[in-house]
């Protein structure tokens, strides 16, 4: 259903679509800023300063591949569906051209405005429709008759004008939450870097500046560790509604939620697991069932803060050789710095205290970003109107 005072357009009628600039590739590297498949992944909004690779172009292909303020850039091609034509709108006068896996869309009137592209393309409705007409085995592409199909919903200028300033003034606050969260995470390196090292002490319970002499100790003496198997989780049928967290120690961390009750690791939290693999690591301190067999979990030997072991290993720099399994062979007989429990624990303390403040500005971030999601979804859909002036 069309909203009253809106039009339903396809992309075809708004804007003139040609593919990028293909050429020789010592030409690369030097010239003109060069907008490329990265470059639109990166950014709904670009500028001439955001774009990171360059090419050298004849005045003939300038003239053909140079961009307009207000052109949009979309990807013709991803390793998955899901990223097939994601969009930036370019707001800049500053010269620049565009690669030959991003389809140029120019305005062929004044019926968009420019930063309404920015949250356009972003909007469930346009991103559904582009990947239903993704195509390809092996990757996904789409040409410029296919995102010519795409419909999409079109208030008035003036609409299109206030719209785009209450989702604007939504970014500045993510932004400056991502600021915040960048900071601290910044701060607590820092801390650890002085902390974990000894170069700053801290005080214990009477004030006194901790003084007694640090140990040089292998991992493997201060940690046991632990096989998953009787913990691994016998359904990926995940759910949110479930209780259970499944684990695995890379970047997803929690990879659903279970409602098998049986085989749940809650023994000696809190404790670390560790990837055999990719020696990733996380400290965990709540009940879990894990995914991976390629899983240790790591335990504190008596007179040891699993706290204090985990941000540790975190400092360590090692260079991953080979599909093979470390924690036995390799990284339990890494050397960490250890002072005695009591400076081990003050640390871990304030080490926890920062985790907490990132946590609170992570836990902020998503809900922020989760509220302009759904304030899109009604907004660029017409299901909540904005007052205009008459």
């Amino acid at each position: 259903m069309v909203p009253n005072g809106w039009k339903q357009v396809d992309l075809g009628s708004l804007f003139d679509f040609k593919n990028g600039l293909n050429t020789e590739k010592e030409h690369y590297g030097r010239g003109y800023k060069f907008v490329n498949v990265m470059d639109v992944f990166g950014n709904n909004i670009l500028t001439e300063n955001k774009i990171i690779g360059r090419v050298q172009v004849s005045d003939k292909e300038l003239i053909a591949y140079k961009l307009h303020y207000g052109d949009v850039l979309f990807n013709r091609t991803s390793e998955t569906f899901d990223e097939i034509a994601m969009a930036a709108v370019y707001l800049d006068d500053a010269v620049a051209t565009f690669g030959g896996f991003v389809i140029r869309g120019r305005p062929k009137s004044n019926d968009i405005y420019p930063e309404y592209s920015s949250f356009l393309f972003q909007a469930e409705m346009y991103r559904t429709q582009a990947i239903k007409l993704g195509q390809g085995a092996v990757r996904a592409n789409i040409g410029q008759k296919d995102l010519a199909k795409v419909n999409v919903l079109l208030p008035s200028i003036t609409e299109q004008k206030e719209i785009t300033q209450i989702l604007s003034t939504w970014d500045q606050t993510i932004s400056a939450t991502e600021k915040l969260l960048k900071n601290s995470q910044q701060q607590k390196k820092a801390l650890m870097q002085q902390l974990l090292t000894g170069k700053k002490r801290l005080r214990d319970e009477k004030g006194v500046e901790f003084s007694d002499e640090w140990q040089r100790i292998e991992l493997g003496l201060l940690l046991d560790y632990q096989q998953p198997t009787p913990y691994l989780v016998e359904s990926t049928a995940y759910s949110d509604s479930y209780k259970t967290p499944v684990l695995t120690a890379g970047k997803t961390f929690i990879l659903g939620y279970t409602n098998e009750i049986s085989g749940i690791y809650q023994d000696q939290l809190p404790v670390i697991i560790f990837d055999d693999f990719t020696t990733d690591s996380k400290y965990v301190n709540f009940p879990f069932k894990a995914k991976s067999s390629a899983m240790k979990i790591l335990t504190a030997k008596k007179g040891v803060s699993i706290k204090f072991v985990f941000e540790a290993m975190q400092m360590l720099k090692f260079n991953i050789g080979g599909h093979q399994r470390h924690w036995i062979s390799i990284f339990s007989n890494l050397v960490i710095s250890l002072p005695n429990l009591k400076e081990q624990q003050k640390i871990a303390e304030v080490l926890s205290l920062a985790d907490q403040e990132i946590e609170t500005l992570q836990k902020k971030l998503d809900c922020l970003k989760q509220e302009k999601k759904a304030l899109m979804q009604q907004l660029l859909t017409g299901k909540k109107r904005v007052k205009v002036a008459a």
